[in-house]
């Protein structure tokens, strides 16, 4: 890696940390964390991967100021304010470094590599943005028997939130397909869209069972699927080639 990347990365890195402190958009933890992750993947995978990740985190801060008041009263929100903490960056960042990582010991498989940390993103931001927009509806049914509850229960749907959830995992694979293939289009492109909403519905699975019965938190949660979702992409592309 030359000098001018490596600074590249530093800079970029340090920047969304000390920027989303700033704006109170994570805890001075949560802003450590957010840079030992993403030189993590800037170093270990590459500077695009890093640019994907951080595309990613200012949609997902967007999406939290979206509607923070209305989320604020009726107690939706993240943290405090809608703030996120080192716990919830460790979650969503844990399985895209281990792509990373995995990435660097090998150095081999790059196609698929980059499949598999562009699903794990694209579940990220299926979540994010389905608990930030979708839970605006109120019209919410359990994942696991289809009742109406409540907006903000953990397993809890709404055809709002999947549509924004979907909306999300398209929008980031496709910004993570330029990025790394060009403007080419190849029925790959699919595979992390629909990676991204096969974890978006095992979070709220997940959170409807074992995570409501306090089995896992809600970060080993979204780490969980996450890493489900990135597993499902590389299976279909290995299937697929």
């Amino acid at each position: 890696m030359e000098l001018l990347e490596l600074i590249i990365i530093i800079v970029m890195a340090g920047l969304l940390s000390i920027l989303a402190q700033y704006l109170g958009l994570l805890t001075f933890d949560g802003a450590v964390a957010s840079l030992g992750v993403g030189l993590v993947i800037g170093l270990f995978g590459s500077t695009e991967w890093l640019l994907i990740l951080i595309i990613f985190a200012t949609l997902g801060f967007a999406a939290t100021m979206i509607g923070l008041t209305r989320k604020k009263a009726r107690g939706l929100q993240e943290g405090l304010y809608g703030e996120r903490m080192y716990k919830n960056i460790l979650a969503v960042g844990l399985v895209p470094c281990i792509f990373a990582i995995i990435y660097f010991l090998t150095g081999d498989h790059y196609e698929l590599m980059t499949i598999g940390y562009i699903a794990s993103i694209a579940v990220a931001a299926a979540d994010t943005i389905a608990s930030e927009i979708g839970v605006k509806d109120k019209r919410v049914w359990m994942i696991t028997t289809f009742k109406r509850t409540e907006p903000g229960t953990d397993g809890g749907v709404s055809l709002f939130g999947t549509a924004v959830a979907l909306a999300a995992a398209t929008a980031t694979t496709a910004i993570g397909w330029v990025l790394m293939f060009g403007l080419t289009f190849d029925v790959l492109f699919f595979v992390p869209v629909i990676a991204g909403m096969v974890g978006c519905f095992a979070d709220s699975f997940l959170g409807a069972t074992i995570e409501s019965r306090g089995y896992i938190s809600k970060y080993a949660n979204n780490a969980i699927t996450a890493g489900v979702g990135a597993v499902f992409a590389i299976v279909v592309y290995v299937l697929m080639f």
